[in-house]
């Protein structure tokens, strides 16, 4: 979002240099200071009172213009000194960096605390409670806020798990401990975790969110290693190929094994299935980027799921390393987002939101499929691509800071758009009314703000 909405200062991304010492204080004033405050009020009393001529009448009178004199002298040596103190102490704050929170001329706070505040009161107030014959307890939310029928789903409850964590959980009215347990609870019978539309046989990208969301809470190292090993293990080529083909299947199960298991053996093969799946546009310097698919039969270059690599490559870079090919391919994905031709860049062609659907054949009837809708944020993925650490440094090193910031400002600005009182709203007209606020936008819409004002914050104000 640009600055003017946040009600903050012009961007920074170098540290701005220490506040100079300024100038020096007068020798007199130092001469006089030295003397201590006392001692030059006396100096000047005792050579006033010897310069006073006789014609004043009365010694009294001397003494006590003397006296005055003298005091006052006293009084701006103390100033004086008390004055170079603090500027000493203020030169050394700016020096190291460190300020207190009072020394900077805030206005004000800015819009992200009520909006945090807001979106917390919401998932509060329509947190679902339903007592399962089957499951038990279960304390959640379903797919979408403000659905008729509210029945925790393991994807609504699990991204609201997630906003808990992200908004600090202020007060008891959410228990991350029950969303937990309710996770566990919506565990399928035979291992791992589906939507709705996916029936009773668990997908490795709902499973691999559900994982990453209890990984995070503190769930049982354990019982998330076990379904670990059940998401590894039936999600492969053989098994299934229509999952692996997919960008957004493959980024989303990366993202999750990565947080709930961080040392499998399949996150280097996903990674490198992820890069080896990257496309070329000729419209865009022939740069490396994402599709819908990994598979030939591509697809046209999409910046959501460009989007969507280079955020999901950036982290599996940090937990398990990466190639050389692999980097090239994540700094080719970023200068491809950096390239859009496109303007306006709070409504560019780059943040359409964009939808998609899994097919899978039912396991079943093999001859029937089974069709997951998934829709995507794509501003908030913009944005969380941007804001890798590798992005500002590609864009300083190929001159192209103001194309980056640019950028970068108006996906967080498209962001910032869609969103009342700290809930998402999905904007197109193609989805009905109870499906028009998902937990899954609210949840990438903070996440997205979040990052970009931690990004903007500068501690000199």
């Amino acid at each position: 979002m640009t600055q003017q909405q946040l009600g903050r200062g012009p961007l920074r991304t170098d540290p701005v240099p220490p506040v100079p010492d300024g100038p020096r204080p007068p020798r007199f004033v130092r001469w006089l200071g030295g003397f201590g405050c006392v001692a030059a009020g006396y100096a000047v009393f005792q050579a006033l009172f010897g310069l006073l001529p006789d014609s004043i009448d009365g010694q009294a009178a001397r003494y006590a213009i003397a006296g005055v004199a003298g005091l006052g002298t006293a009084l701006a040596a103390w100033l004086a000194a008390e004055l170079l103190r603090a500027r000493s102490e203020r030169n050394g704050l700016a020096r190291t960096g460190q300020f207190n929170a009072g020394s900077a001329s805030l206005s004000g706070p800015g819009p992200l605390p009520q909006l945090f505040s807001s979106a917390y009161d919401a998932l509060a107030e329509q947190l679902c409670v339903v007592d399962d014959p089957v499951c038990g307890r279960l304390t959640g939310w379903p797919h979408s806020l403000g659905e008729s029928a509210g029945r925790p789903t393991p994807v609504g409850t699990a991204y609201g798990l997630h906003i808990a964590l992200d908004l600090g959980v202020p007060d008891g009215r959410l228990s991350t401990g029950e969303l937990v347990e309710t996770l566990w609870r919506l565990r399928l019978p035979d291992g791992g975790w589906s939507a709705r539309s996916q029936g009773t046989v668990a997908r490795p990208e709902v499973t691999a969110l559900v994982l990453g969301a209890l990984a995070r809470a503190g769930a049982d190292p354990a019982r998330v290693a076990a379904e670990v090993a059940h998401c590894e293990s039936g999600f492969t080529l053989e098994l299934d190929r229509n999952g692996r083909e997919l960008t957004h299947v493959v980024t989303t199960v990366l993202r999750g094994l990565l947080r709930a298991a961080p040392r499998s053996d399949v996150l280097p093969i996903l990674q490198e299935a992820l890069v080896d799946g990257a496309v070329t546009d000729p419209r865009r310097q022939h740069r490396r980027c994402w599709s819908y698919r990994l598979a030939p039969r591509h697809g046209p270059p999409s910046p959501l799921h460009t989007s969507q690599a280079v955020v999901a490559l950036d982290r599996a870079a940090r937990v398990v390393g990466e190639s050389a090919n692999a980097r090239a391919a994540r700094e080719d994905g970023i200068r491809w987002l950096l390239a859009c031709p496109d303007a306006p860049h709070d409504s560019c062609l780059d943040l359409t939101s964009l939808r998609e659907e899994v097919r899978r054949p039912r396991p079943d009837d093999p001859s029937r499929h089974e069709v997951l809708n998934v829709r995507h944020f794509t501003a908030s993925w913009v944005v969380r691509a941007l804001l890798t650490p590798a992005a500002h440094d590609i864009a300083r090193e190929d001159g192209m800071e103001a194309e980056w910031r640019e950028r970068l400002d108006g996906a967080a600005t498209a962001v910032w758009a869609a969103q009342t009182d700290g809930i998402w709203t999905w904007p197109r007209e193609d989805t009905t009314s109870e499906l028009r606020r998902p937990m899954w936008m609210t949840y990438q819409g903070l996440s997205a703000l979040r990052a970009h004002a931690v990004w903007m914050y500068q501690p000199h104000g």
